[in-house]
């Protein structure tokens, strides 16, 4: 089984390529071509291999969560039938089945918007240091991966291609998108989060955070802007997942996302900020070994298969 690290249409316009996704112009002046490859990424570096069937996992997710919440806040969601898409791209079935979609271009607000239910990764290595997250006063004596009281908003810039997203505070946030969009999006956020998480615990899966973004678009009568849920949502990429089964504080937890891959880099010398390098263990030069690419992909495979069972 291989992955599929780059696509190839010659008679499409890449519009951006990002760590994951390559999106494409297409003949309708609304509309892009969101196609999510095979590329896996870690400490904001692109491994050489990928993970078989990854974009389709992280496709399959999305669509998911994005039917499941629509009634939270419309999205960018359009099609994943390649047949309903613009005829140019049909030709490329072979490669999109299961991977694409069609969405509505957008605006996209400059943000990452991340919830945090648990106190886990550089929340809890910010909260050792400094008793805070994201400069948020915490109280005393949380302990790793402790469900906090209630879920944080804790934004993020949203970096160029290449460059890291920078933590910061909800007052850096308002101050960067305007005081009104920041307090929309943060009480979105946190309400998309609580209901994926309730759904999730039901499966026996603990939601611990996500990361969420969003764009705008004109209003129906043109005199404003409407926000709306865009890129992919609540997929193993964007989210930390672990399972409810022996779940346990004071320690880190098993999960079903990208933690596996990055404890396996650390582990074998990889160093958070090394991005170039020659041929090697060294930024993209990095190979992951078959076995972490097997345990990744079924660590994906089957949050998807849990999280979807039984739905339409």
């Amino acid at each position: 089984m291989s992955a599929l690290i780059n696509t190839d249409f010659p008679d499409l316009k890449l519009v951006s390529q990002g760590k994951v996704r390559d999106i494409y112009a297409t003949s309708s002046p609304d509309h892009l071509l969101f196609v999510a490859t095979d590329r896996i990424s870690a400490y904001d570096v692109i491994l050489k291999n990928g993970i078989p069937d990854k974009g389709k996992l992280l496709t399959t997710i999305s669509l998911f969560w994005f039917k499941k919440l629509a009634n939270i806040i419309p999205n960018h969601f359009v099609t994943d039938k390649i047949e309903e898409m613009p005829a140019e791209i049909h030709k490329y079935r072979d490669q999109l089945e299961g991977r694409a979609m069609l969405v509505r271009k957008a605006e996209v607000v400059p943000l990452e918007a991340i919830v945090r239910g648990y106190i886990t990764g550089s929340a809890w290595s910010e909260y050792k240091k400094t008793g805070t997250v994201h400069k948020i006063p915490l109280p005393e004596g949380l302990v790793e991966s402790q469900k906090f009281p209630e879920p944080l908003f804790t934004p993020s810039t949203k970096a160029e291609q290449g460059a890291h997203d920078e933590n910061i505070s909800p007052q850096q946030a308002a101050e960067l998108i305007g005081k009104e969009l920041y307090e929309k999006i943060s009480k979105v956020a946190l309400e998309l989060y609580t209901t994926a998480a309730e759904y999730a615990l039901a499966k026996g899966v603990i939601l611990a955070d996500t990361k969420f973004e969003f764009g705008l678009v004109p209003s129906a009568d043109g005199t404003s802007k409407d926000l709306i849920l865009i890129d992919e949502v609540l997929t193993p990429d964007s989210s930390r997942y672990w399972p409810l089964a022996g779940y346990s504080v004071g320690k880190s937890q098993p999960s079903f996302d990208k933690q596996y891959l990055r404890d396996w880099l650390v582990s074998a010398g990889f160093k958070k900020g090394l991005e170039t390098g020659p041929e090697g263990r060294e930024g993209q030069g990095w190979v992951i070994e078959e076995d972490i690419v097997k345990g990744t992909r079924d660590r994906y495979a089957e949050a998807v298969a849990l999280l979807t069972a039984d739905s339409k």
